[in-house]
């Protein structure tokens, strides 16, 4: 049985429970589920009529423990909807126990007079600790770090770091790794677990601590942040302020998160599509239609030019039908070479494979290639332009193939760093906008050499 055939069951299991009001029977079904397979089945029953009210009466019947952690798979939205209906004195002892960058997220969804209210309610400690987080830039270190982790002051035993360890575990987001502060709770050093448990209790943690740490600025963006986990394979990247004093900590899990989300916004991106607020089989149709319309019409009209261009050389048509079979495989082809490097670039760039100072070698290196690549489509396409027009087709076909594909492959390789020297987001070099590029210029190119060849 799939997965999706699983949460269905298990969905008219719990649905089946709460209306005929067998609570014990709902008792023994909720624990078995887990966080995240309860939050999709919650997540799907928001978008039924009614649907708010079951997923409140099955709320009641989770602990609260159990009600912030299924809270936090919850997308922004739904988490907000629940929240709404929770009252002040539940949705306070939630917030007490989501992580601390779960419940900033949470806190920054609500208006602002339910957030001061929850603040009057908060012991001194975590609402200070909660106004610190939720102030940070969205898209930031500060944004998506936790300050639920293990510190260990500069001077301890490994004895003493133990017990430090199991006092405050019960509360951090990983133990797995530790962090060495000095007195003014700067950053020293970083420990793992293990080293900890291996080494002799009376041994300095200062003696065992690796100095040379991975850290990022607050104000890191936070793709950056997911780059370097994934670069270095970090349980955790240390987040510090300008003094350099450890604030926080961004977990493996988060930059991963981090990570899809960059991803799925780029391609996004790259098909000329806006970024969706849910996923393509959630998302109203309305808003699925409006993030696609904008660029699909603006290329049309830049489609225009192709049509100017074939109609500029009509009398070359004329005289040689035969062209107007190739016209389709020439910009084609050219398109799909632009779309090709377009890919290779934006791609190598969001992982830092590739930045501007590279811009003149890899210019060398596409040429080699778009060249190589050209004449051996050229080669291909050569035998058919014999067949359908004579050599002096074919010597206009291959030619344009070169010189189409070579130019096609690039803009496709270079319009991904102008746009990030003007500021812009690469990815939108996206295949559809290279794409009409080439279809434009490649109308031109090939009817040009046509017209030098045939006068």
């Amino acid at each position: 049985m799939s997965l999706s055939e699983t949460l269905q069951e298990h969905r008219e299991a719990l649905l089946s429970a709460l209306e005929e009001g067998r609570h014990e029977s709902l008792d023994e079904q909720l624990p078995e589920l887990r966080a995240a397979d309860l939050a999709e089945i919650l997540e799907e029953l928001l978008e039924e009529d009614e649907g708010l009210g079951r997923v409140l009466a099955l709320f009641d019947c989770l602990p609260i423990e159990r009600r912030a952690n299924v809270l936090g798979y919850l997308p922004g939205d739904e988490q907000l909807v629940i929240a709404e209906a929770m009252s002040d004195e539940t949705l306070l002892k939630v917030l007490e126990e989501m992580g601390s960058d779960e419940r900033a997220d949470l806190f920054n969804l609500l208006d602002e007079d339910r957030r001061e209210g929850l603040l009057r309610r908060m012991a001194r400690q975590e609402r200070e600790d909660l106004k610190r987080l939720a102030s940070y830039e969205e898209g930031t270190a500060g944004a998506i770090m936790t300050s639920d982790y293990v510190a260990i002051p500069c001077g301890m035993t490994v004895s003493q770091a133990m017990m430090r360890v199991r006092q405050t575990a019960p509360d951090a987001e990983t133990v797995y790794q530790l962090y060495i502060v000095d007195a003014d709770g700067r950053l020293a050093g970083t420990l793992s677990l293990r080293q900890l448990m291996v080494a002799r209790p009376g041994a300095q943690v200062d003696d065992l601590m690796i100095k040379d740490v991975i850290s990022v600025p607050v104000d890191e963006a936070q793709e950056e942040v997911a780059r370097l986990v994934a670069r270095y394979d970090l349980l955790a990247v240390p987040v510090v302020d300008a003094d350099e004093r450890l604030i926080g900590i961004v977990t493996h899990d988060d930059a991963m998160d981090v990570a899809e989300s960059e991803a799925t916004e780029d391609i996004h991106k790259g098909m000329s599509i806006g970024q969706l607020e849910d996923g393509v089989s959630r998302v109203p149709l309305w808003s699925l239609y409006r993030k696609r319309v904008t660029w699909l019409v603006l290329l049309v009209f830049a489609n225009l030019f192709s049509g100017a261009g074939i109609a500029y050389f009509e009398e070359t048509i004329a005289a040689q039908v035969a062209l107007v079979f190739f016209l389709p495989l020439l910009i084609g082809s050219g398109g799909n070479a632009g779309a090709q490097a377009a890919t290779l670039m934006v791609r190598g760039m969001a992982t830092g494979d590739v930045g501007v100072k590279d811009w003149g070698k890899l210019l060398g290196r596409e040429l080699l290639v778009a060249g190589s690549l050209g004449l051996t489509m050229a080669l291909a396409v050569a035998p058919i332009g014999v067949m359908r027009g004579g050599e002096a087709v074919a010597m206009i076909v291959a030619l344009s193939m070169v010189v189409i594909v070579l130019f096609g492959s690039l803009i496709g390789m270079c319009l991904p760093f102008v746009l990030d020297r003007l500021g812009w987001d690469p990815a939108t070099a996206s295949a559809p906008l290279v794409t009409t590029l080439i279809d434009a210029t490649g109308v031109l190119i090939y009817f040009t050499i046509a017209t030098a060849l045939l006068t």
